[in-house]
């Protein structure tokens, strides 16, 4: 196998790693960081013994994104105020996937999720990303983590009971949901106090992620009139030069906050039953810095 070959075939299989990656860490730079690794292990590898380059790209992914999280499993304690995962641009352009399999995508890197795979165990994880996001047979999983099925299939058990009791459940039309999401954004930006209550579900819940470098909620607020409130004033105080951009992140429809040429905040929503139940605010500049070309 050339060089050139070589390179031809990891980079066919790269967005399947990046994929993985990412849904392991919930950062754009970390997933990137981890398949540049796994490229160098490819590019190191004998080649002529690798049978199946997509099963072996993957085992070495998934293996190095679990050494990735264990050394950062202490950053929840350091962080400062709530932690929500780096946007992830999902926007496929003409290569968009059918709306099916776009569902399942979508599903697979939305903030509620990624917030909850948070609290898994590595190992955990990886099973649960492998399993759930990909499809992938517990034999095979077994053999990419070189653990036993029977344990693989516990570490699932255990790893989609925690999701089931944690993960907020929502089901609504996608056309829907972007609807109601530019209605809540548009009175969010224009500080519409009435139009935003009428959105807002009462026991509504906002998040804010500023890693402690922007200025953000430090605690998670609740009920519709403090969310409300707050956005109100967040509003009245925002400077005119700022403006807006719609997106897709994560699955979703989001709204991209950008001052003086910079993203300045990312905000997306969870929608149930035709009202928003959790804002998601990310202000974390280190988060954003990679959608100032997006």
């Amino acid at each position: 196998m050339t060089t050139r070959t070589a390179t031809d075939v990891f980079e066919e299989h790269r967005p399947l790693l990046v994929y993985v990656a990412y849904r392991m860490l919930g950062r754009v730079a970390d997933a990137e960081d981890v398949v540049q690794d796994a490229w160098l292990r490819w590019s190191r590898a004998d080649r002529a013994e690798v049978r199946e380059p997509r099963a072996y790209l993957v085992r070495i992914t998934t293996r190095l994104a679990i050494d990735r999280l264990r050394q950062v499993q202490t950053r929840g304690e350091a962080y400062v105020g709530p932690w929500l995962p780096e946007p992830y641009l999902t926007e496929f352009g003409d290569a968009a996937p059918d709306a099916a399999e776009h569902a399942v995508l979508a599903d697979s890197v939305s903030l509620a999720l990624l917030v909850v795979l948070e609290s898994l165990s590595p190992l955990e994880r990886a099973v649960f990303v492998l399993r759930e996001a990909f499809g992938y047979p517990y034999a095979e999983i077994a053999a990419l983590l070189d653990r036993g099925e029977p344990a693989v299939r516990q570490l699932a058990g255990r790893a989609r009971r925690h999701v089931d009791e944690r993960r907020p459940r929502y089901d609504v039309d996608p056309a829907q949901r972007r609807e109601l999401t530019e209605r809540f954004l548009a009175a969010a930006a224009g500080g519409d106090l009435d139009g935003l209550m009428s959105l807002l579900a009462p026991d509504v819940r906002l998040v804010g992620d500023s890693g402690g470098k922007a200025k953000a909620p430090l605690r998670i607020l609740h009920t519709a009139d403090k969310v409300g409130r707050f956005l109100v004033a967040v509003a009245q105080q925002s400077a005119a030069a700022l403006s807006y951009r719609f997106l897709e992140a994560n699955g979703g429809p989001a709204l991209l906050v950008v001052s003086a040429g910079e993203p300045e905040s990312l905000v997306q929503v969870d929608v149930v039953d035709g009202r928003v139940t959790t804002v998601y605010i990310v202000r974390n500049p280190d988060k954003l810095r990679h959608l100032a070309d997006g």
